[in-house]
């Protein structure tokens, strides 16, 4: 058995730039080839098109460009091995591929045997399972290919492994999710001890819209030996000299992950997510309604740590029930962190709204509907300032909010993008201690304590606070932990020591708010079910 060294482009490849992606791959082939010595260089699955390249799969157009972008990719595959992911249309059918490109030509396609089709995957919309594991010489050294979700099925890693396989390079586009990393470890461990096999797991970084994928890219010996993760959320080129007689690995690229706590890991997938979203589309600022409160100040600092304070705008907007303390603490958090601070007072606005209203509001007494009007008063003056300056406005609300429908819509749900949208506010709290403890000694927290040690409100009446009208955050996180992300029954909630007035009464503000999270900003998933394009429920639905 021979030595063979592998490059790993842990990169980020954008959804639809196929010309950019192809340059990006042409550039690697070269370094991994000219600057690290490398036999063989991998990029990450579908790289060639970006991943989830979604309903771009179903345009004729798209898949020819990504077709001719393959053949001159081959065209300079000399001296180095290359294994890209692409769509391969073969016989009118569509396969996630994984090609190997050699001496200028395409050598072997591998193509992907299980599809997910769960949570955030819809894979089989638009592609067909492949039937057969594929193993190439490199250098004297077996090398089998999978794609992904491939791994997660003992029998196709086994059936690879039967084809003579030592080393096994899996492919990935894997989401973030918390938790995630140390169950993705377990299964590439046993899958070593399982095989024989010694495997390299490579994922691609970036945001995609809903997705953050994180990297954390993994080297697993023979023997079951896991090696530290790469860096996670970072593009870097890795390198690694295997031993095809002990089936072991030495890395000689590769910083890896020092970081293993969720709040961490959670913190930098927002902030890689909102980064990527900002850009992708096409702006470079954002602005935020900040209140002093934790959300918003929470969502100010990501937004500075994504982009450069000279890049965000905040904006305070009082009205008659703005405590004084919430004025202050904004302002103390724009200087900490360099943000310019705008005051725009909604008095004006929301009291000629009122008076418009008022022949039809005479015989009525003031309730939600006062309070609704002035987050839709801030709604429209921070979407007026959207527009003319041409920032995109980042929303503040959290997993708890929307899930419970306490967001006003056309108000404070105004944005294009929802940083916090899959964090309990619980976890808004974790990460802020967390962002706090990044300081340096001597220097001021960027976010108050204050604001951390106050009880949240909406401020939209005498003496509000999010209590009033809602268990306290530790239960209600709980119950709404159960009820979405473990999909848990009312009676397992109650079992667990919950009241049950108090469970029937979440679940149905998690059931009538559906409209309303139809209508939300997309924002980065982070959980085990995320809103949006994960958790799809009926708007009109009887069951309960």
């Amino acid at each position: 058995m021979s030595k063979l060294r592998v490059a790993l482009a842990q990169s980020a490849f954008r959804v639809g730039d196929v010309a950019g992606n192809a340059r990006l791959i042409a550039d690697g082939i070269v370094h991994a080839r000219d600057a690290l010595g490398a036999d063989l260089v991998l990029f990450p699955e579908l790289s060639l098109c970006g991943y989830p390249p979604e309903d771009l799969l179903l345009r004729p157009s798209f898949l020819a460009a990504c077709e001719a972008a393959l053949d001159e990719l081959a065209l300079q595959s000399t001296g180095i091995v290359v294994v890209v992911g692409h769509p391969l249309r073969v016989d009118g059918a569509l396969f996630n591929a994984l090609s190997v490109l050699r001496d200028g030509r395409v050598a072997a396609s591998y193509r992907k045997q299980v599809l997910p089709n769960y949570a955030v995957f819809d894979e089989h919309r638009y592609f067909v399972c492949g039937d057969a594991p594929l193993v190439v010489d490199v250098g004297g050294v077996a090398v089998g290919l999978l794609v992904c979700e491939d791994v997660w099925h003992a029998d196709r890693v086994r059936a690879t492994a039967h084809q003579g396989a030592a080393l096994l390079l899996v492919a990935n586009a894997s989401p973030f999710e918390r938790d995630k990393h140390a169950e993705r470890e377990t299964m590439m461990r046993q899958r070593a001890g399982e095989t024989g096999c010694a495997l390299i797991y490579l994922n691609r970084v970036g945001g995609q819209d809903e997705l953050v994928f994180d990297g954390s890219s993994l080297l697993v010996d023979a023997d079951g030996t896991v090696h530290p993760p790469a860096r996670a959320f970072e593009t870097a080129w890795l390198a690694v000299d295997f031993d095809g007689a002990t089936r072991r690995f030495s890395p000689r690229l590769w910083p890896s992950e020092s970081e293993r706590d969720a709040s961490a890991l959670a913190y930098r997938a927002v902030v890689c997510g909102l980064r990527d979203y900002v850009h992708h589309n096409g702006f470079r600022n954002v602005l935020l309604g900040l209140s002093g409160g934790i959300d918003s100040a929470l969502t100010l600092a990501m937004a500075v740590d994504a982009l450069g304070a000279q890049h965000v705008t905040a904006v305070r907007l009082p009205s008659r029930y703005t405590a004084d303390l919430s004025n202050e603490l904004a302002a103390q958090q724009a200087q900490r962190l360099g943000v310019q601070l705008h005051t725009l007072p909604i008095g004006a606005a929301f009291g000629g709204f009122l008076d418009i209203l008022a022949p039809l509001f005479a015989d009525q007494a003031p309730d939600q509907t006062e309070e609704n009007l002035q987050s839709r008063c801030r709604g429209a003056l921070l979407m007026a300032l959207a527009n003319k300056f041409g920032g995109l406005l980042i929303t503040t609300g959290n997993k708890s909010e929307y899930a419970v429908g306490y967001a006003t819509i056309y108000g404070d749900m105004c944005g294009g993008y929802a940083p916090l949208k899959d964090l309990y506010k619980t976890e808004v709290y974790a990460l802020c201690r967390y962002r706090n403890a990044q300081v340096g000694e001597g220097e001021a927290e960027v976010i108050p304590q204050a604001v951390i040690e106050r009880p949240p409100s909406a401020e939209l009446r005498e003496n509000q606070t999010d209590q009033d009208s809602l268990p306290p955050y530790e239960v209600l996180d709980a119950i709404l932990d159960a009820w979405v992300d473990q999909e848990r029954s009312r009676d397992e909630i109650v079992a667990m020591g919950f009241d049950r007035d108090t469970v029937e009464r979440i679940v149905r503000l998690v059931a009538i708010s559906e409209w309303k999270r139809r209508q939300s900003a997309p924002g980065p998933k982070v959980s085990r079910r995320a809103f949006g394009r994960e958790r799809r429920y009926p708007i009109s639905n009887a069951w309960r």
